[in-house]
């Protein structure tokens, strides 16, 4: 795909071709920037169609991590669909810079009281799908009822956000399952994503639960094979 094609379909449009079901997503978070595009060639020529980009600014989570120019180079290197995870204060502000650079779905966080109405017609009026993230120790029941109608993604944290290399939340699995049970209930069906701590330990627990999009930096980008690491996560085993 061209840039020029690329610029023509519309995240929304994308994120519709996409086929359902288990996928891992590299987090680029944990890849060497100084060499991103040599980071991520490899995996999108392997078969990975979705990378993952977290965005933290400092003050809704304790870090900083990298802005609309990270995600406009990421672009210019390859034409994955870029899921885009903003642990930001006041996401709405931020959404067209995010969108022009290049990303085609934006996920904000349901703590920060955005209303659901307004980040949906946000996303619908730049052509993106929109995902909610959930902290671990936010009620599932409550966002899955303001949210699961104008989601195109649910994001289950398995970790406290705003570090990487942190490990699984055990709960994580409960929380899926209980939020792919409300959606089902509701009559949507929105994508059900994960990140935090997912490696070779813990996909199946992530799995179980129900999660379809299985984020993992470390575990891809800081091992000695990524390739091997995100094919295990992508399409390896699940425990019985």
């Amino acid at each position: 795909m061209s840039e020029m094609e690329a610029k023509a379909i519309t995240g929304r449009e994308r994120l519709a071709v996409l086929k359902r079901g288990r996928r891992a997503l590299p987090s680029i978070l944990a890849a060497d920037f100084a060499r991103l595009g040599d980071e991520v060639r490899p995996l999108v020529l392997a078969g990975v169609e979705v990378l993952h980009v977290d965005v933290m600014d400092g003050h809704f989570v304790p870090n900083i991590s990298l802005g609309p120019p990270i995600v406009r180079s990421l672009r210019a290197v390859t034409d994955a669909f870029l899921d885009t995870h903003l642990m930001i204060s006041e996401p709405l502000r931020y959404f067209e810079s995010f969108v022009k650079a290049g990303s085609d779905l934006l996920t904000l966080h349901a703590e920060t009281g955005v209303s659901p109405v307004d980040a949906r017609a946000e996303a619908d009026r730049l052509g993106i799908g929109l995902g909610v993230a959930i902290k671990p120790k936010t009620d599932v029941d409550e966002v899955v009822e303001a949210w699961a109608e104008y989601s195109d993604l649910i994001l289950i944290m398995s970790v406290e956000p705003g570090f990487g290399g942190q490990s699984y939340i055990p709960e994580a699995e409960a929380r899926l399952a209980r939020t792919r049970d409300l959606c089902r209930a509701r009559g949507v069906d929105p994508i059900l994503e994960v990140d935090g701590g997912i490696d070779s330990e813990t996909v199946s627990s992530a799995v179980e639960g129900g999660a379809e999009w299985l984020v993992a930096g470390s575990a891809i980008f800081r091992q000695d094979d990524p390739l091997a690491a995100w094919l295990y996560l992508e399409s390896g085993p699940v425990a019985p």
